[in-house]
């Protein structure tokens, strides 16, 4: 097998996210369930959000943009394929992503609907409560997948966020057939328990049938996608049908399990929790550079810790501080 030029390919949702502050009861009044993601259907109903919001900050964001955002900073050679539109917020999702050295030439999308964007509403505690509207993204043709590109990287990426919509749930399918087909390993994230509860079987039967190497969730996550009774019957099922489990605690760390291997590493300290938008992006970032670069699975949680850290001590989903200043010797 040839030596990959990528370490990460990512395929994932292409949004702008839209952060601003909000309190208790500006969720209370807009029905929205403080911490959880929502998806926003209509651009009527996500203009008029919008408009409510207090004034914000406006990044790229996107969970698997996010952790090859964060794998590039670290020195990590990564591609992104997402679709986004003909239009403003387009370009500025194509031009920061470019700007982190990551490639991304999937076209842009003539008509509607617009680039996807994601209302964050941040309440004082760092709690992060998203509105989504998916837009473009929901889009992503499998005529856009470069072939070539997914089989000259270590890792093929997913998001379950993006397994919603049929167009590119049938685009991430012959992905992780292109990649298994090229001897390269699948790593997936299971993004949120709303998403689980809806394509349950169809997670079940990609960790069955081997198409999943490497799996990331948290532990509610986890209970969900296994409708164990708590966190350690669901790892108990989830490890042997995978080759590496990866599992998030919040403030309590994360564990990983490799074969007969299990370890557990504390969170890294934080001065205070700002906004926890990114949290597990940027511990799947650490982790993914950890792995593709010989780290043992100790040092690439605690890469991962090192990263989400940083992400939750300011506003927004990517990192601001040098990450590979702050992981050390860690990063390589």
């Amino acid at each position: 097998m040839n030596q990959p030029r990528y370490d990460v390919v990512a395929i994932g949702n292409a949004i702008v996210d839209v952060l601003a502050p909000a309190d208790d009861g500006f969720l209370a009044r807009h029905a929205m369930t403080k911490g959880q993601m929502q998806l926003v259907f209509s651009p009527e109903e996500a203009d008029a959000l919008y408009a409510a919001m207090r004034e914000g900050e406006t990044v790229s964001g996107g969970s698997a943009a996010n952790t090859i955002a964060g794998m590039a900073m670290l020195g990590s050679a990564c591609a992104f394929i997402g679709q986004v539109a003909d239009d403003e917020l387009g370009r500025v999702f194509a031009g920061d992503i470019q700007a982190g050295g990551i490639r991304f030439d999937v076209p842009a999308r003539e008509g509607q609907p617009t680039t996807g964007r994601c209302l964050i509403l941040v309440t004082p505690d760092g709690q992060r409560t998203m509105n989504t509207f998916l837009g473009a993204s929901h889009y992503l043709p499998a005529a856009a997948l470069d072939r070539a590109l997914i089989a000259d990287a270590a890792y093929l990426y997913i998001e379950g966020y993006l397994w919603d919509p049929e167009e590119p749930r049938a685009a991430m399918r012959a992905a992780i057939q292109v990649a298994k087909g090229a001897g390269r390993k699948v790593a997936f994230t299971t993004s949120a328990e709303f998403v689980i509860d809806r394509h349950r079987g169809d997670f079940h039967q990609l960790l069955d049938d081997g198409s999943i190497d490497l799996l990331f969730a948290n532990e509610a996550e986890l209970v969900s996608l296994t409708q164990a009774a708590d966190v350690e019957a669901a790892i108990a099922w989830a490890a042997p049908k995978v080759e590496c489990l990866v599992v998030t605690l919040a403030e309590r760390g994360a564990l990983a399990v490799r074969g007969g291997e299990r370890v557990t590493v504390a969170a890294a300290p934080v001065a205070a929790v700002v906004d926890t938008t990114g949290a597990g992006d940027l511990f799947a970032a650490g982790f993914l550079h950890g792995q593709t670069h010989g780290l043992a699975l100790e040092d690439s949680l605690k890469l991962g810790a090192i990263c989400a850290a940083e992400v939750i001590g300011h506003v927004g989903a990517r990192p601001v501080a040098d990450l590979k200043a702050l992981a050390g010797e860690l990063a390589g």
